[in-house]
């Protein structure tokens, strides 16, 4: 098998170039600098692991390559590797949270473990001294004790137990090296000591520890982590006031048969003041105590807690890990900055100390730094410097392969994504970067800021060519240039667009600042340049959330004053999240958007009429944001791509949108929330910024995968009909097919005696009946769009209207306009959240009166005889029945009608049960 067979250094011999998948990760910048890093490579080779998101990246500096683990859904919460750096535990907290254990040398997942910990997850892991055990601590708010045999394929844990509340939140295990029956862990204020037995037995070993400053007469501080001491008898706990803990435990310890009657005597004997610096990372390795602290010092102890020596740099800061090397270099003759030999006066333990000392070791900060540390000279080499606070801000460079990413730390980085060499760098200390964007010559980079500035700079060397602009009161959210580079639109939190002009000014360009208009009252979603059909000048729209479409006329505009050409609605109900230009795939020109509902829809340009609605990628989330593909060389020409990331996933949707679900595709990228992405100019890769998870990712695109995919879903109609409950041959298609016909005898009499002309149309004025009649309830103004979806569907080709409508097509726009998730009783109980009130019993329910007059009143308003006639049908009752014919109604008559068929308070259950007569889904 590849894990026999597998031996170190040949993960990064794998031919990675053939994929399946029409995404693959091919880079990944930043990391988790809350998790260790760990060396599992020295000397010739520098080959790290660590963790970025949801991914393991088992990264070869010298090398240059990166490797990629990748099975977890969230983001990883803990990791743990084992002592020869083969076998690495990883786990995750969320929905669906996993344990997976990896072969480090061949990178095959050897064991997933499901559902360890259902609730929340995992906050803590570590594996036993032979690699046969992990124990996991849950991250609930009562947290579980789970202690795995991952060698046996079993999904029950050896034994377990939970912990009380007040033992606090556990953050951190270990086991004893020496044996793998004991564990120890702790949170900030206790220790807790463990001992298993037999299978299903887990006992913790002492009454979890809370020391107070009364216990030794000091402060101790918050505990940070634990060891056992290598003599076996003793445990250390570092603290945030410098000090060790130092717990006496009985000494033999022989393991018993059954749980003993009192627990192994356990004694917080001294604390030990180390320094004055918090103590971040206590280890131990050989016969040496090794502490790091949040000066950035490592220090290595003998057994007895005695300093032997210091390794630090004023560049080093918080320390988050250690890692050695299992390789050993020469031994020195001396300890370095010392003239004398090493430890020759003792004879004990020198030896080991002398092993410990030489190996080099790789340091984490809780900054984004990694430093590899050659112990022989000192010599503290900086590997890696990442953002420490969320990646908001991606932009690629319009000719060159040049990415930029920016920080909320401030740090902006431009890479080499070819080379994946790292190219130049600027710190902002005043706000952190929201958004970037490089003008289509490439020569400058605008930079948004949280703080409400904005920055121009030069693409090369991101010096400032000019002053900041500081017009937003909130941060900068969108930054755009036009075509021409004569103008920078941005948007902010505070629901405005700014402009800025580029001037000549004494032979010379410089920017200056335009005007600002408040044009939306809900967030901004997207601001779009574009070029005027009839002109070269640029033309500017915004969209946000409150539904609006807003352009404005830049040539018209002067100092301080936008001018507004149209403002459109482009919505009803549902919230548009983003806005593309649409390819020119016909004579008609559109734009895309994309809202909440998972529908996409296509306008015209010119009279922003909807022209098209149509089923969006469905993975979980709405779409975010959207880009139309750049063509390649190798592509064909004629067909062209959309990318898109939702909350959390990147995807690809091959164009023209027609509903067809086979045609898209996506994959989790960031399980914490995808903040934006860019495209290289070539349209080879696609890069995502991660937000808080604190990275960024690169994606190679395969576009020959996407194809393959959607030509075996099917052609013609063969993938909607698969999305009809039954599919081709189910009842509901049958169904169908016999509203469609009936409509055709209704046109032609029930009655009639004449020759039946059957037709494969129908009218399109009898769309709305059969929607209505296979269970989709349109919109007025969802009828209208149908209507003329259908009716301008080849007006601009040939100049004619549609009048009629086959079945083929039917289907399809059922398809691409029913609601995406069926019918929602959350819909309508949020509906009398907003539009009723608590009655006595504490239940949100309407007036009848108020359900009446709302129905008349709001929205798409019924009329009198309109809802009599609704309601009649609705409630089983032949009209006239009881009262007055629905013609010759007066204005209480729909009042008087359902005085006795509906209740005086009517709940969301209510009015869908007895009034709708739709089914509660239990």
């Amino acid at each position: 098998s590849m894990v026999w067979a597998a031996k170190p250094g040949m993960l990064f011999q794998k031919n990675r170039d053939i994929s399946l998948h029409p995404l693959n990760l091919s880079w990944v910048f930043g990391y988790n600098s809350s998790l260790a890093v760990h060396s599992l490579m020295d000397r010739e080779d520098w080959v790290l692991l660590y963790v970025s998101s949801h991914t393991v990246v088992i990264h070869d500096i010298l090398g240059n390559k990166q490797y990629h683990l990748q099975g977890h859904t969230n983001v990883i919460s803990c990791l743990c590797v084992s002592e020869d750096k083969r076998w690495v535990a990883t786990a995750d907290r969320g929905p669906d949270a996993l344990i997976i254990v990896w072969d480090s040398y061949s990178g095959v997942p050897v064991r997933t473990i499901f559902e360890s910990h259902p609730e929340d997850g995992v906050c803590a892991i570590a594996i036993s001294q032979d690699a046969k055990y992990l124990v996991t601590i849950s991250a609930g708010t009562v947290q579980k004790v789970c202690v795995w045999r991952w060698t046996l394929p079993t999904e029950k844990p050896v034994c377990s137990t939970e912990l009380k509340p007040e033992f606090g939140h556990q953050d951190y295990v270990i086991f004893n090296p020496q044996n793998i029956h004991e564990f120890v862990s702790n949170s900030k204020t206790q220790v807790i000591f463990y001992l298993w037995v037999r299978q299903r037995q887990l006992w913790d070993a002492n009454t979890a520890w809370l020391l107070s400053p009364q216990t030794f007469k000091c402060l101790v501080g918050q505990f940070s982590q634990s060891v056992f001491h290598f003599n076996d008898t003793q445990a250390l706990t570092a603290t945030s006031a410098g000090k060790l803990v130092v717990w006496d435990m009985d000494d033999p310890r022989t393991l018993p048969e059954e749980l003993p009657a009192k627990p192994h005597g356990i004694t917080a004997t001294k604390v030990v003041s180390m320094q004055k610096e918090s103590l971040t990372v206590l280890t131990v390795l050989d016969s040496c105590v090794v502490t790091g602290d949040v000066k950035g010092q490592v220090k290595f102890y003998d057994g007895q807690l005695r300093l032997l020596t210091i390794y630090s740099h004023d560049k080093v800061g918080p320390i988050q890990s250690i890692s050695f090397s299992t390789i050993l270099r020469d031994p020195p003759d001396a300890f370095p900055g010392s003239s004398q030999p090493f430890l020759t006066s003792w004879s004990d333990s020198s030896n080991s100390v002398s092993l410990t000392l030489n190996r080099n070791f790789i340091l984490s900060t809780s900054d984004a730094t990694m430093f590899h540390v050659a112990t022989d000279s000192t010599n503290f080499e900086r590997i890696m410097k990442e953002p420490k606070k969320a990646v908001n801000a991606i932009a690629c460079h319009p000719q060159e392969p040049f990415v930029a990413v920016g920080s909320h730390c401030g740090l902006l980085k431009v890479w080499d994504y070819k080379q994946t060499q790292y190219l130049v760098s600027r710190i902002f200390t005043e706000a952190g970067m929201q958004c970037l964007s490089y003008d289509p010559e490439g020569y400058l980079l605008a930079a948004g800021f949280t703080d409400g500035s904005v920055y121009i700079l030069d693409a090369i060397s991101l010096q400032s060519i000019c002053e900041k602009f500081q017009f937003s009161q909130g941060p900068v959210t969108h930054i755009s240039f036009s075509h021409d580079s004569k103008y920078l639109a941005t948007a902010d939190e505070n629901y405005s667009v700014t402009v800025y002009k580029r001037v000549l000014q004494n032979g010379s360009r410089h920017w200056e600042h335009l005007a600002g208009l408040e044009s939306h009252y809900k967030p901004i979603r997207s601001i779009l340049f574009g070029v005027h059909s009839d002109s070269n000048e640029p033309r500017l729209l915004s969209l946000g959330e409150d539904r609006q479409l807003v352009e404005y006329d830049l040539n018209s505009s002067i100092k301080d004053h936008l001018v507004v050409t149209h403002r459109d609605r482009l919505e009803q109900a549902a919230v548009p999240l983003c806005l593309a230009w649409y390819p020119q795939l016909s004579t008609e020109s559109f734009f895309l958007t994309a809202n909440n509902c998972y529908k996409m829809k296509l306008y015209n340009t010119t009279t922003k009429m909807c022209r098209k609605t149509l089923l969006g990628p469905t993975y979980g989330s709405p779409l975010e944001k959207i880009q139309i593909l750049p063509k390649t060389s190798s592509a064909n020409p004629q067909q062209h791509y959309l990318v898109y990331i939702t909350k959390d996933k990147v995807g690809l949707q091959m164009l023209p949108v027609d509903g067809n679900p086979h045609k898209s595709s996506a994959f989790i990228c960031h399980p914490d929330g995808a903040a934006d992405f860019a495209i290289s100019h070539d349209g080879r890769y696609i890069f995502t910024a991660g937000g808080k998870d604190r990275t960024f990712m690169k994606w190679k695109i395969n576009l020959p995968a996407l194809d393959a995919a959607a030509f075996l879903g099917g052609e013609d109609l063969v993938p909607f009909y698969n999305l009809l409950d039954g599919g081709r041959e189910g009842e509901f298609f049958r169904e169908l097919e016999d509203y469609f016909y009936y409509v055709q005898l209704c046109g032609q009499g029930i009655d009639t005696l004449e020759n039946r002309q059957v037709s494969t149309h129908i009218p399109l004025e009898e769309i709305p009946s059969v929607m209505r009649a296979i269970g989709f309830y349109p919109s007025e103004e969802e009828i209208e769009e149908m209507i003329n979806e259908v009716k301008f569907s080849k007006y601009a080709d040939t100049g004619e209207l549609v009048t009629e409508i086959n079945l083929g097509d039917f289907i399809k726009l059922y398809i691409n306009h029913r609601p995406a998730l069926g019918l929602s009783m959350k819909t309508i109980q949020r509906a009398f959240q907003v539009l009723g009130y608590d009655n006595k019993k504490g239940d949100k329910v309407i007036d009848r009166g108020d359900f009446l007059s709302l129905l008349q009143c709001r929205g798409e308003q019924m009329t009198e005889d309109e809802l009599v006639v609704c309601l009649t049908t609705l409630l089983g009752r032949r009209p006239g029945e009881g009262g007055s014919e629905p013609d010759t109604c007066d204005s209480t008559g729909a009042a008087a009608l359902t005085e006795e068929e509906i209740p005086a308070e009517i709940t969301a259950e209510i009015f869908v049960a007895d009034i709708l007569g739709l089914p509660i889904a239990q």
